[in-house]
């Protein structure tokens, strides 16, 4: 049981309303969320109404979906670095959607260290066996560079095929989703770039 001094001290951060800003600004329900980071709706409710306080651990797993860092919680200055280094060692390989065996893809969030972003930048991989995406659909814009292999990337039932430095930028608000070609072999990977809807 937090003490009122804690309870106090911890409630100046807001970290419940930061949490539920950034679940909305990605047009994210809660259920969809707790998918992304295997925590129960429940909780995460309880932790955007500021019932609970998150542990660390569990906090940097919300803020890595949202490519965000720890300091975004705690950050009470306006001032911004001039320069973030994201560290290969310090990124977290997460699948795209939590708990299956064979996700279509995994992601790393490049960009994950830096506060107040104006885009998110992801490295996916896209395993030789994965299946399909599920079409998902979000505001702003989204541009995807293939490192190496072939994607198919579907845009409104409209299939795209990319090859090694092929690069595609489309609305991300239609329905998109993305497969390996199936007459590819082994794996494929990509940059993606997520531009949200500006406020």
């Amino acid at each position: 049981m937090l003490s009122d001094t804690l309870t106090a001290g911890l409630k100046r951060y807001e970290i419940g309303s930061k949490v539920r800003a950034l679940r909305v600004k990605k047009k994210l329900g809660l259920v969809q969320l707790a998918e992304h980071t295997g925590l129960s709706p429940a909780l995460l409710s309880k932790i955007e109404r500021s019932q609970l306080f998150p542990t660390l651990p569990t906090l940097l797993r919300i803020a890595m979906v949202f490519g965000a860092g720890l300091d975004h919680f705690f950050v009470e200055s306006e001032e911004r670095p001039l320069i973030v280094v994201n560290r290969k060692k310090d990124r977290i390989r997460l699948p795209n959607r939590a708990g299956e065996e064979a996700p279509p893809y995994f992601f790393e969030t490049l960009n994950f260290a830096t506060t107040d972003r104006k885009i998110d930048i992801y490295y996916a991989e896209f395993p030789e066996s994965s299946k399909p995406s599920d079409p998902h659909e979000h505001g702003g814009a989204e541009f995807l560079y293939v490192l190496q292999g072939r994607l198919i990337v579907s845009i409104k039932a409209k299939d795209v095929v990319l090859d090694e430095g092929d690069a595609v930028q489309f609305d991300s608000s239609a329905a998109h989703s993305y497969r390996l070609d199936p007459q590819h072999q082994g794996s494929s990977f990509a940059i993606v770039v997520v531009m949200p809807d500006g406020d």
